[in-house]
């Protein structure tokens, strides 16, 4: 079984490490890019991610994702579960970030102590869990330490026996330690942890996307 996950990631490196470097060069765009990252993350729980995707763009485009009231956010939320709530925690999100008419969301990621930046936004933000925090600080280009426990990675955490079973509910404690399993896993076999993620991610559904 092993030796089928490194022919996949034999085929797979290239386009893998081509999209970190990509997501590195988010954290080079302004603070309303990084804002545009936190709120796709706020949206994908039980939710396709290329929707999410699409409806950020579609919210950035038409300039409610800065300035629209819950409403006018939620309308671009059809294809996202749960939009009532996602729409709310959105605009609460700019209220927290922004400053003098400003999005300034950069300032609280401490590049330097990332597992503190991702306790502030879990604390700060409604919508965010360690899973959307933690995917969210690997779009920006700074969680390659750190596991995005979503179903598709803990299904191959259970069919590389790194699980019993697949847990319906992550506590924190719960979340920590299935970090530490999926990092020991990832240097075992010599995969660094976010390329193994996107591997498993893409396993999944097919695609290399985010």
């Amino acid at each position: 079984m092993l030796e089928h996950l490194t022919t996949e990631y034999g085929r797979s490196k290239k386009a893998i490490k081509k999209r970190l470097r990509e997501f590195s060069d988010v954290w080079r765009l302004p603070d309303e890019k990084i804002f545009a990252e936190l709120c796709f993350c706020i949206c994908t729980p039980q939710s396709r991610a290329v929707y999410c995707d699409r409806a950020i763009k579609d919210l950035e485009k038409s300039g409610a994702l800065f300035s629209g009231g819950v409403d006018e956010i939620r309308a671009s939320l059809k294809a996202v579960r749960f939009p009532n709530n996602k729409a709310r925690y959105i605009r609460e999100a700019r209220d927290i970030f922004s400053s003098g008419g400003r999005l300034e969301i950069k300032k609280n990621v401490d590049v330097s102590d990332i597992a503190s930046t991702r306790e502030f936004f879990v604390t700060s933000v409604k919508g965010i869990g360690y899973k959307e925090a933690s995917h969210f600080l690997r779009n920006i280009g700074h969680g390659s330490d750190l596991a995005i426990l979503d179903v598709h990675i803990m299904k191959n955490m259970l069919r590389y026996g790194l699980l019993d079973k697949v847990p319906s509910c992550v506590s924190r404690s719960c979340y920590m330690e299935l970090e530490k399993k999926l990092g020991k896993f990832s240097r075992e076999i010599g995969i660094p942890l976010a390329e193994l993620d996107i591997l498993f991610w893409s396993m999944e559904t097919g695609i290399i996307f985010k």
